[in-house]
């Protein structure tokens, strides 16, 4: 539908020229669903991939079950994260690349096996897990001063904007990844602390539910995605200068600068 295009083009418009827009329900289309917040989404991958962009994988937003019940859902939201928004570990964010960003910590799951829903489960996502590793992701929502609704959100990609992974990969059997401990810090400040656990009880739920979700317009978690499962801490606003840090317990440390 034109429609939807047209909205994809409107926020595709606001990442490019870093300008926050107002979100779609105001006025582009008031009774704008979740349904057709990822009809929105689609569009967004589309015109990504039609440009030459790789998908690294998907990524899950909302995963704390307090979050679900401030925001009246049953299930987490998905989006996308591509090639192009990969920072290595240590290196700069560039704060002129966006428009509001924050940052928290998350695990990330490189899947070994594809897996198809629905009925999936967490054990089962284990089984086809070859390596989790740490992230710190940069969530940069185009809507101003982050006033959205449910669908907004998944229209705008789930306010997908940046990741640095670690390069410590670890095999998912060596570790109760519900009880894995992270701290986000800036300027050696610790200013958010969290574990696995805060991600819909473990972080292997989480993708569980990503492959149920996916499984009802027919695709899959495919064999190579690498999956960020949702924040275990909350978001932290970024500033120029910021030098973030987030410490995982057995999985290392994951850092990145904020320049201009």
């Amino acid at each position: 539908m034109s429609q939807y295009k047209d909205i994809a083009d409107y926020l595709v418009a606001a990442e490019v020229e870093k300008r926050e827009v107002v979100k779609v329900t105001a006025n582009l289309k008031p009774d704008l669903t979740m349904e057709e917040g990822y009809l929105v989404q689609q569009e967004i991958v589309t015109m990504k991939l039609n440009e030459g962009k790789r998908i690294v994988g998907p990524k899950m937003g909302l995963t704390s079950h307090a979050k679900m019940k401030q925001m009246g859902i049953e299930e987490p939201i998905y989006g996308y994260v591509f090639d192009y928004m990969l920072i290595e570990n240590g290196g700069q964010v560039r704060l002129h690349e966006m428009i509001h960003p924050k940052v928290e910590a998350e695990i990330a799951f490189i899947i070994g096996e594809d897996i198809e829903g629905p009925g999936v489960t967490g054990a089962q996502v284990l089984a086809k897990t070859e390596y989790v590793l740490p992230a710190l992701e940069v969530i940069d929502s185009r809507y101003e001063n982050f006033n959205f609704t449910l669908p907004d959100v998944i229209a705008d990609n789930a306010s997908t904007s940046r990741v640095v992974f670690g390069t410590t990969l670890k095999k998912p059997e060596q570790f109760e990844l519900d009880l894995v401990g992270a701290t986000l810090s800036i300027n050696g400040e610790i200013k958010e602390l969290g574990a696995g656990a805060a991600v819909l009880g473990h972080p292997a739920h989480s993708v569980a539910m990503l492959a149920n979700m996916l499984a009802r317009k027919g695709e899959k978690v495919r064999k190579g995605d690498v999956i960020l499962t949702g924040g275990i801490t909350s978001a932290i606003m970024l500033k120029y200068g910021d030098f973030v840090s987030g410490k995982f317990d057995g999985l290392g440390e994951v850092t990145f600068t904020v320049t201009d």
